[in-house]
């Protein structure tokens, strides 16, 4: 059955998601490339100069973007074409990241930059409801100081197995947590829209929306922290499979000698994860801490024990994703791990272990400083590109009929 011979609501729905496509499609144009004017746009887009105008109407209505000084005319001639631009200043997403040792909360622009953000310790101990409410009182305190910034909703991301379509926390093993409704204890306490998923594939988004890797046709992001996870989108959409568990590849058999908790020793997280980097640099006498980032002090400041530890895990992870390579081809892999944000040996390290014919695909999180606050923004903003006419429904504007 064609478009033109379906019934009226199938054509009203198609024509509708046809619109919100389209609207997508404009406000990543001016995320990429603004200021830049209508004419560009449709260009850029293959969308006749109408629907753009329209659409940037719409963009406009909800405040979204905004027209930017028009340009100087060079020779006096023809009237000056007026640019458009995010407007970064009027609206913000929260975001939470849950980890082992604390919770991130965080502002976001609209460009993913972080306005502010805050860790919170998990003192009084792990239990969700308790970690939730915190996450959802930071925020609170944060939007309270945000001045007259509105907030269009909220992303939480987290490791383990995070359901995004019934926003649940389905296990994360190192917290203890089993089912639990993220989506729904967060959204309770702030009243604000809320989407869930794993911190892996939110990364992913993340930079693809405003990392170094936009335009890669396939991308893998290999998620090296307490928790080890990845994530693979193919054409901009990150594969979930059923009920989210796509990129659980925590025991991948690597090889070593750490034990597992599944009954088998050498599996890529136990051996990766930065509770067994701590604990071997607590035993070698470089830090008296569970804190790795205290690991990289210490090689920064000369500690040839804490650089070879950092090198050596920096090697493994190389041979996972040189694994993760040979199965998922992709054009470009991103790694989030601490050693590799921040020690070009770390880095060299694990392109060695990939392969040189390979080595060059391989980059580092383009979030070094703010990787976990910006995993829980992308979440939500992920959201807003796709659909931003929904944008209307949360902050109360009008984008005209839909």
């Amino acid at each position: 059955m064609s478009l033109s011979t379906a019934p009226p609501a199938a054509r009203r729905a198609a024509d509708s998601a046809r619109r919100r496509t389209s609207a997508s499609v404009v406000l990543r144009s001016v995320l990429e490339h603004g200021p830049v004017a209508r004419s560009t746009i449709a260009r850029l887009t293959g969308l006749s100069p109408a629907s753009v105008t329209d659409h940037c109407a719409r963009l406009g209505a909800l405040g979204l973007i905004r027209e930017a000084a028009a340009p100087r005319q060079s020779n006096g001639a023809g009237r000056p074409h007026i640019p458009v631009d995010l407007d970064a200043s009027r609206f913000v997403v929260g975001g939470v990241h849950v980890a082992v040792p604390y919770t991130t909360v965080a502002l976001l622009d609209l460009r993913g930059q972080v306005v502010v953000e805050r860790r919170l310790g998990h003192g009084d101990g792990t239990e969700p409801g308790r970690v939730l409410a915190n996450a959802a009182d930071g925020l609170g305190a944060l939007l309270a100081e945000a001045g007259d910034r509105t907030p269009l909703g909220i992303g939480v991301a987290a490791g383990g197995w995070v359901d995004r379509d019934s926003g649940t926390i389905v296990e994360h093993g190192l917290l203890g947590w089993r089912d639990v409704a993220v989506r729904e204890a967060i959204g309770a306490h702030t009243g604000l829209p809320v989407q869930v998923d794993g911190h892996a594939r939110a990364l992913v988004n993340g930079e693809r929306l405003f990392g170094r890797v936009r335009g890669s046709r396939s991308v893998l992001h290999l998620f090296v922290g307490n928790v080890v996870d990845a994530a693979f989108a193919t054409h901009d959409e990150v594969h979930h499979g059923p009920r989210s568990q796509a990129g659980a590849i925590a025991h991948l058999p690597l090889g070593g000698t750490e034990p597992c908790d599944c009954g088998r020793t050498g599996c890529l997280q136990v051996e990766l994860s930065e509770r067994t980097l701590c604990r071997r640099a607590r035993e070698a006498g470089v830090i008296g801490t569970m804190n790795p980032m205290h690991v990289v002090r210490a090689a920064a400041d000369g500690d040839p024990v804490a650089a070879r530890l950092l090198v050596e895990r920096a090697r493994m992870v190389g041979r996972a994703a040189r694994l993760l390579l040979d199965v998922l081809n992709p054009e470009t892999v991103v790694i989030t791990e601490a050693g590799v944000l921040y020690r070009d040996d770390c880095l060299d390290a694990l392109r060695e272990a990939v392969g040189e014919e390979r080595a060059a695909l391989v980059v580092p999180s383009s979030f070094p400083d703010s990787v976990l606050a910006v995993a829980g923004g992308s979440v939500a903003l992920d959201v807003l590109y796709r659909d931003p006419l929904s944008a209307s429904a949360i902050s109360g504007a009008s984008a005209g009929p839909n």
